[in-house]
């Protein structure tokens, strides 16, 4: 794969009897190190005009990790069969967030790759939801 990327990730969270879907889609940048793959690219941060919030995701078989570094920082674990805990700071202060990931899914290809997480998400110790997350990585 190359080092430029287009990178999708779609959501849906489900919350009693709703369900909200999410997607972004950016370039970015790809490369591989010790049989990981990690992704890097920045999005706009919604809760501040003319910011950029810089992400980074790293992937492996039974792990995903997704940074958030702007306004809003956090570092999220993905581990399969695993319960995590991510501190989620804003400007506002900071919220504890639980993560139980019941299974990821790996898929690679010579130009993409596709990762599905399934988990569950809770708020300083209530749960929210139930998500399902895909990222997409795809050759330019």
């Amino acid at each position: 794969m190359t080092k430029e990327v287009l990178i999708a990730i779609s959501g849906l969270q489900a919350e009693l009897d709703e369900e909200e879907a999410i997607e972004v889609i950016s370039r970015g940048q790809y490369y591989k190190k010790n049989g990981k793959h990690y992704v890097t690219y920045e999005e706009m941060d919604e809760s501040n005009p003319g910011h950029l919030t810089k992400n980074t995701i790293k992937i492996s078989a039974d792990q995903v990790d997704m940074i958030r570094n702007g306004q809003s920082r956090v570092h999220m674990v993905f581990a399969r069969g695993q319960n995590n805990l991510a501190y989620y700071n804003t400007p506002f202060g900071q919220m504890l967030m639980g993560i139980h990931t019941r299974e990821i899914e790996l898929y690679e290809e010579e130009q993409e790759i596709l990762v599905k997480l399934f988990y569950s998400l809770e708020l300083n110790y209530s749960h929210i939801s139930d998500c399902e997350v895909a990222i997409r990585i795809s050759q330019i």
